[in-house]
């Protein structure tokens, strides 16, 4: 009767037991599992080949892997540049947004779904590379799946298309990054020293290696005929010795000397440090109430703004009033009203049709929200939102008034057959005046007819554009108001050494206003009034002295660590070495000795052999040849020869004993008188070998349940 199997339970002695016995299969089945799971991902196929390389060698594809590889790798790298990009020109999202509404009449946060596309990108060609190089490391030969590979030319059309747009449509982006990289280089070149002391350790692994298959393929070719196939593959394992080792050691150097050229405003002494830049609030505080109305710019107040900045649009009836865009769609319900005259221009329009208009209930919306990362309000101001007007300009003048902060605007010219067309600029500073407002609270930016407005209103305060200093110096304007990214040029020296104050527009990042706060900027435009009146210093900020000393620390320790990671794979591999030497060195001696005992037994010996050992002496087939038919083998790494238990519980006797091996008569060649007997001599480790093998064999006779006869004892 079969008896069940007792099932392991988890946790208990015995599943501890076979792990503390068995910790091998434990160790294999984790590496067999995870190589199963990274050559899937890469090759698609989920069996593993047997064909597995001992020792790195000159090739790790075939040449259809060799010539696309670089694809992969082109890939990864506009991919990384793609999505570096776009998220350091995060400032600019809002405009990307907007441009898109403007040719599809539909708003969504566009710039996130790109930033997503490209974050999803990036990661699938790293993973690709990562992959492939630790089945480079566990010697299987690399074979893209051809789904892969033509993902990877699609992602290499995608961003080439991406980046040609940006280079023709978008220029100005790349200052953006180049102004990243001045307040963020000195943080990146001690992350990049950091990244090539982990990736050290693959390189001085693969190193050394190829130097060990050097030494082996020039150890063979003493013995080897074969001398110019030799040299060839040796020429290549140097070849590649020297394209990995020597871009990583010139990275490397690079990295080490680059501080020599890194200029960083950033970087400078305590004491040097400008004063923090004032706050425009542009179109009020457009994350905290509708853009261009009175809630925004009451908030902007709140959050201590400096002045408001606004875009003044003219009715056909000749009121000023403020509104960005030039149709209703976007910050009115002008679609529920009248949806066949949203997109006519704002300015055809009476003012007692547009102030009748709401202005608040699109800012509610979760669909039309402006800002992705903009904080949820609280239920009084919802309410007050959907409530908002389109304010007049006269509105904003009499709460800049009340609350003394300066004014500056866009003044947008009317459309044709306007009837202002000609006269706006005249009718405007007419309608400012009117107000009763301080002259010198309005800094006048239009430039058209500017002769008339500075003779009309001279205490207004005149804001230029980036003209030359000598045009600025002639028209008396001491104040410029210039978009964020001419700052990458020089960071507009000669205008802060010519005594222009300087305006920039639109900064909206805590990095941004930091380096316009280390570049000694005046004041800035922003959206995020709110999180940036909260710093207090800039951020990423650090004196000559202190870099110098996180410099030469962050060199030192990582020639240290890298040198100890060559040098510790340089011991491994010696401490190999030495031990396959004095392996093949104890073989080479076991091996003469047994020649030498081979030339003694073959002169003392007689030619015919031996009658009792035909095949293995130790085999269990050479004591009981009819016992090893009814034998089990284990499987596992050594098979062992298990006898089947008995189903009574007491061992049977066996019933006729087994003979004792003699030789018969026939067997024995008696020697002659002439011939000398020959006497074996049995060295040490002989005789060591069969004091422990043959007591060994006295238990075999029992445990088989077998009753030995007398005369074997």
């Amino acid at each position: 009767m079969l008896k069940k199997a007792n099932r392991i339970e988890p946790g208990s002695q015995q599943e501890r037991s076979l792990k503390k016995h068995n910790p091998w299969i434990i160790c294999t089945c984790n590496r067999q599992c995870s190589i199963t799971l990274i050559t899937g991902c890469y090759t698609c196929e989920w069996q593993i080949k047997q064909e597995k390389k001992s020792r790195p060698g000159p090739c790790c594809c075939s040449w259809k892997e060799k010539i696309f590889f670089p694809f992969l790798i082109i890939s990864f790298l506009l991919s990384v540049v793609l999505l570096f990009v776009w998220i350091e020109t995060s400032n600019e999202y809002f405009g990307f947004d907007w441009v898109i509404f403007l040719g599809t009449g539909y708003w969504f946060f566009w710039s996130i779904v790109l930033l997503s596309l490209f974050g999803i990108l990036t990661a699938y060609s790293s993973l690709l590379v990562v992959l492939a190089f630790l089945l480079v490391w566990e010697g299987y030969e690399l074979y893209l799946h051809w789904c892969h590979k033509i993902l990877i030319l699609l992602m290499i059309l995608l961003c080439s298309f991406v980046l040609w747009i940006l280079c023709q449509l978008w220029q100005e982006r790349w200052l953006t990054a180049g102004l990243s990289l001045q307040i963020f280089a000195p943080y990146m070149h001690l992350s990049g020293i950091t990244v090539m002391v982990i990736l050290s350790w693959p390189v001085a692994f693969y190193l050394i290696h190829l130097e060990e298959e050097v030494r082996m393929r020039r150890y063979k070719m003493m013995y080897d005929r074969e001398t110019a196939k030799g040299c060839n593959i040796l020429t290549k394992l140097r070849a590649l010795q020297v394209t990995i080792g020597l871009p990583f050691f010139l990275i490397l150097l690079c990295l080490y000397i680059v501080p020599l050229g890194i200029h960083s405003p950033c970087i400078q002494e305590e004491d040097k440090l400008g004063p923090k830049p004032d706050f425009f609030g542009h179109r009020g505080a457009p994350m905290l109430g509708p853009e261009n109305t009175m809630m925004s710019f009451e908030k902007a107040v709140e959050q201590g703004a400096y002045g408001l900045e606004s875009d003044v649009q003219l009715s056909y009836d000749q009121v000023p009033f403020l509104m960005h865009d030039n149709d209703l769609r976007r910050t009115t319900n002008i679609r529920n009203v009248q949806p066949n005259a949203s997109i006519t221009h704002s300015s055809f329009f009476l003012w007692s049709f547009l102030s009748t208009l709401n202005a608040g209930k699109w800012f509610v919306q979760s669909q039309f929200k402006p800002f992705y990362h903009m904080k949820p309000l609280s239920r009084a101001d919802r309410e007050k939102a959907e409530n908002q007007r389109i304010p007049k300009l006269t509105d904003l003048l009499e709460l800049a008034q009340k609350e003394k902060k300066f004014v500056i605007f866009d003044l947008n010219t009317p459309p044709r057959k306007h009837p202002l067309r000609h006269t706006y600029i005249r009718h405007v500073v007419s309608v400012i005046l009117a107000s009763k407002i301080e002259q010198h609270l309005i800094f006048w930016l239009p430039s058209f007819d500017r002769q008339y407005v500075q003779s009309r209103a001279p205490g207004f305060q005149q804001v230029g554009q980036l003209f030359s200093i000598e045009r600025l110096t002639k028209e008396n304007i001491s104040r410029i108001n210039v978009d964020y990214k001419r700052l990458f040029y020089k960071g507009l020296k000669d205008y802060k050494a010519a005594n222009i104050n300087i305006n920039l527009y639109i900064v909206n990042e805590p990095w941004l206003y930091s380096l316009a706060w280390c570049s000694r900027i005046h004041s800035v435009t922003t959206d995020n009034i709110q999180t940036l009146s909260q710093l207090n210093h800039p951020y990423f900020f650090m004196t000559p002295g202190y870099y110098m000393f996180m410099w030469l620390l962050m060199d030192s320790v990582s020639a240290v660590l890298i040198f100890a990671i060559f040098y510790f794979h340089w011991w491994r591999e010696s401490k190999k070495e030495m031990f396959n030497n004095s392996i093949h060195t104890d073989l080479r001696s076991l091996s003469l000795q047994q020649r030498e005992h081979g030339s003694q037994d073959s002169t003392n010996l007689p030619n015919k052999p031996s009658f009792r050992v035909l095949g293995n002496p130790w085999a269990l087939s050479a004591f009981y040849p009819a016992l090893t038919k009814s034998t089990k083998k284990q499987p596992g790494s050594c098979h062992f020869l298990v006898v089947p238990k008995k189903k009574s519980s007491e061992p049977e006797q066996v019933k006729e004993t087994i003979k004792p091996l003699m030789p018969s008569k026939d067997d024995v060649r008696q020697p002659s008188p002439t011939e000398k007997t020959f006497e074996p001599t049995w060295d040490a480790p002989r005789e060591a070998t069969l004091e422990t093998a043959l007591p060994s064999l006295k238990w075999l006779p029992i445990s088989l349940g077998i009753k030995a006869s007398p005369k074997n004892g």
